[in-house]
């Protein structure tokens, strides 16, 4: 894939190259010129007072012959592709050399007057060299400092005789949808560009777990990756990331890394050449209506708990079926609230964690590991039971069998039951179960048996529950699933 526009389904991530700096401090190029929020009449003089510190990106990179080159927005890529695939004198195809040079066009501004820059990761990713050219015309290699594929920022830094002109970093938190931005860099390749627009949503995910984008109308295309986009203040509140589009080009959709992610991710590059993120060490689902219920919480907030694998939370006494209200003093309304609160703790540090458990609330306290060092665990293993089979709240279970162990990939000290079959139009079809899940718990109790999951249902029932909570396993991976137990809401619609 041409590595300036990476694509998945329909957003396309452009390349460009920079590096990420801490100054945060007032910049020599940013004045009061504009006060925030209010309509600009022009943006000439917002330019006037930045441009000095935005960058155009060049990467070249040896690539494998037959692979697309690192292009972004070069109009020269086709031609070359197309001279190298050209014949011989004797008009035989030429022979394809073992690899070739790749070149890649993006953005990037200097965030620091000693000469880190920011650029977004996928811009320099595999490069050979990084070249930086400056609204002045002077060019500057550049070195990688450190990148983080997660978020897509990368940190260069260029050597300079004299300070160089920086612009600082804004909060993103403080943009509201409809207050103006202006982005600027290297569209297509035509060198410093800049288009306008607004803020046209926040706290945007795409795809990655620590994903917090700016969605802007202003014009954003191949090449401006890894380019800011600016508040009025002249303060850079996102990095130009990200398109959605069908074709390739701008249809007014873009999103910018907002600047509070991208700040963090530079001190620790900055510090360590890395990310360091706080790591819990365990699989969460939301908690939905009939989950709180089931669980006997108030409301449908929190995290919920479904494996404990080893690590920092299984030291610190966490346990599958709590229910995280509380971390390290912020209150936790989802799961991605979660990971993300997690990902910015501090590494080795002890936190306090409020949890639900058994209708009560107690905090434990967690010491964090370091999420890039953490491995994965391989799911605890299964039993063999006497064969068993009955029609249950729609579904066929059965107990497991070796034969059922075998197609299923289950370890041999694997407990509980499989649902071998299931009614489509059944509510536990549609609230996500299908054949070859593994029932490990029922009611918060586990189960092995037909008869122990029945009894479970009809202990509940008798009780006057609304709904039932069961634990299922699914390729390794652990998820609670809240059926409701009145006979009309249970039956097939």
């Amino acid at each position: 894939m041409n590595a300036d526009t990476k694509t998945t389904g329909l957003f396309a991530r452009f390349i460009a190259p920079a590096a990420l700096g801490v100054a945060l401090a007032t910049s020599p190029v940013a004045t009061d010129a504009f006060a925030q929020g209010n309509a600009p009449s022009s943006f000439a003089d917002l330019v006037d007072q930045v441009d000095d510190a935005v960058v155009n990106i060049t990467t070249n990179t040896t690539v494998a012959t037959g692979a697309q080159g690192p292009n972004s927005g070069n109009p020269l890529e086709d031609f070359f592709e197309e001279f190298r695939r050209r014949q011989g004198p004797d008009g035989a195809p030429r022979p394809e050399p073992r690899s070739r040079r790749g070149s890649a066009l993006g953005s990037g501004f200097v965030i620091s007057e000693d000469g880190f820059i920011v650029t977004n990761n996928h811009v320099i990713e595999n490069a050979d060299e990084i070249l930086i050219e400056f609204w002045s015309g002077d060019e500057l290699p550049a070195e990688v400092i450190g990148t983080d594929p997660n978020t897509d920022i990368a940190l260069l830094k260029v050597e300079s005789d004299e300070p160089l002109p920086f612009v600082p970093f804004g909060d993103s938190d403080d943009m509201r949808t409809g207050d103006w931005v202006m982005a600027m860099g290297n569209p297509l390749g035509q060198g410093f560009s800049v288009s306008a627009g607004i803020v046209s949503a926040r706290e945007r995910e795409l795809q990655g777990a620590y994903d917090d984008y700016i969605q802007t109308d202003a014009a954003i295309n191949r090449g401006n990756s890894g380019g800011p986009l600016f508040n009025l203040d002249g303060e850079v509140i996102g990095v130009n990331t990200a398109i959605l589009s069908p074709n390739g080009g701008s249809i007014g959709i873009g999103f910018a890394m907002s600047s509070n992610v991208v700040t963090r991710v530079v001190d620790q590059l900055q510090e360590f050449g890395e990310t360091r993120r706080g790591w819990l060490g365990v699989r969460i689902q939301d908690v939905d209506p009939e989950l709180a219920e089931a669980l006997g919480l108030e409301e449908a907030a929190g995290a919920l708990i479904t494996d404990v694998p080893e690590g920092p939370a299984r030291d610190a006494g966490i346990e599958p079926r709590d229910v995280i209200l509380s971390f390290d003093g912020v209150d936790i309304e989802d799961t991605r609230q979660l990971v993300r609160t997690v990902g910015n703790a501090p590494v080795g540090e002890a936190v306090r964690v409020t949890v639900f458990r058994d209708g009560e609330t107690q905090t434990l306290l967690v010491t964090l590991g370091r999420r890039e060092d953490a491995e994965r665990t391989v799911p605890a293993s299964a039993t063999t039971e006497d064969p068993a089979e009955a029609e249950i709240m729609g579904m066929t279970v059965s107990t497991l069998t070796d034969e059922l162990r075998e197609q299923l990939g289950l370890e041999e000290n694997i407990e509980g039951l499989v649902v071998s079959d299931i009614d489509p139009a059944s509510v536990a079809y549609e609230k996500g179960l299908r054949a070859g899940d593994l029932i490990e718990e029922a009611g918060q109790v586990r189960v092995s048996s037909v008869t122990q999951l029945e009894e479970r249902i009809s202990e509940a029932r008798e009780a006057g529950q609304r709904s039932f909570l069961l634990l299922i396993r699914r390729q390794g991976d652990a998820r609670f699933v809240a059926l409701p137990l009145d006979e009309e809401e249970a039956g097939s619609e």
